[in-house]
């Protein structure tokens, strides 16, 4: 198979037709320049260039040749471009995980920031629960977790981005029967949407800790696994919810938002995971550049 160094030399003579001035353009001498044409010829099987005249002269093969390997040329210079703009972390992709939280607020400015610093940066977004994304950093099929915290894993590396407040989601028909600003107590003997232990596992400890604290004990009628779903049925009324305070953001229409006066022991933490064995030249830009902007804001 014919080398680039030969597309190149059949270029400039092809453009210049004269091997003196295409030889001077690539400065080389003449004879190696024929030399890298014959070779050419040779790897195609079919003569390219006309020397038979005064000057030199594309055959028909050569003319048809010509625009394949002017292309041929442009994508390996291109090819060598992005390499390089991807080894210094200027192009290239990053697939991120998210769970639903994350996305009402966290994400959409961490997107905001990537596409700052790195225009033509790639990105997958995928909406995973902690322990799914536990298992997508492991498989390798994400870069970056933006999780709950979770049991400690040796090859993975956590960095807390955030803290935020519980709230009490409650049906908007159902508001005047709440307080203003809500306490644990009001929950006792109330139909409460409950965390499910596997899906949720984080909010599940969190929230069940802090009820048995507080010795309330509310009416679990249902177990969910995604915010998004347990706000939906706050909203038809099956029963109230305590649900992280980036959810405020998402200002759906039925449903009424209050800060518990109780808070938690702990407060509900945002982190962001990573493989300490990923190279990906992104995500060491995000690690470097923008992941210490969120650390300095929490």
């Amino acid at each position: 198979m014919f080398e680039i160094s030969q597309i190149r030399c059949f270029i400039a003579v092809a453009e210049e037709l004269h091997f003196s001035r295409a030889a001077e353009r690539l400065n080389m001498t003449q004879p190696p320049l024929s030399r890298q044409i014959r070779l050419l010829e040779h790897q195609v099987g079919a003569q390219l260039l006309d020397r038979s005249g005064r000057a030199v002269r594309l055959t028909a093969a050569g003319k048809a040749f010509f625009p394949e390997a002017a292309r041929i040329l442009r994508m390996a210079e291109e090819a060598v471009v992005t390499a390089r703009r991807v080894a210094k972390g200027e192009q290239g992709a990053l697939a991120i995980g998210f769970t639903a939280a994350f996305g009402y607020g966290l994400l959409p400015e961490i997107v905001r920031r990537l596409r700052a610093r790195v225009p033509g940066v790639s990105l997958t977004l995928k909406e995973l629960v902690t322990m799914s994304q536990l298992e997508a950093l492991d498989a390798g099929q994400l870069d970056l977790g933006l999780m709950r915290p979770y049991v400690e894993h040796p090859e993975l590396d956590t960095v807390p981005l955030a803290s935020e407040a519980l709230m009490l989601a409650i049906p908007e028909r159902d508001a005047d029967h709440w307080p203003a600003t809500p306490t644990l107590d009001c929950l006792n003997g109330k139909h409460f949407l409950m965390y499910s232990p596997y899906e949720a596992r984080y909010f599940h400890q969190l929230v069940s800790n802090c009820l048995n604290r507080t010795g309330v004990m509310p009416d679990v009628v249902e177990h969910v696994g995604q915010i998004h779903t347990m706000l939906a049925l706050v909203r038809t009324g099956v029963g109230v919810a305590l649900i992280p305070g980036a959810a405020m953001r998402l200002q759906l229409n039925g449903i009424i938002l209050r800060k518990v006066a109780t808070e938690p022991a702990e407060p509900v933490q945002m982190l962001c995971s990573y493989r300490r064995d990923n190279d990906n030249p992104i995500l060491q830009l995000f690690k470097r550049d923008i992941l210490p902007t969120f650390r300095s804001h929490r």
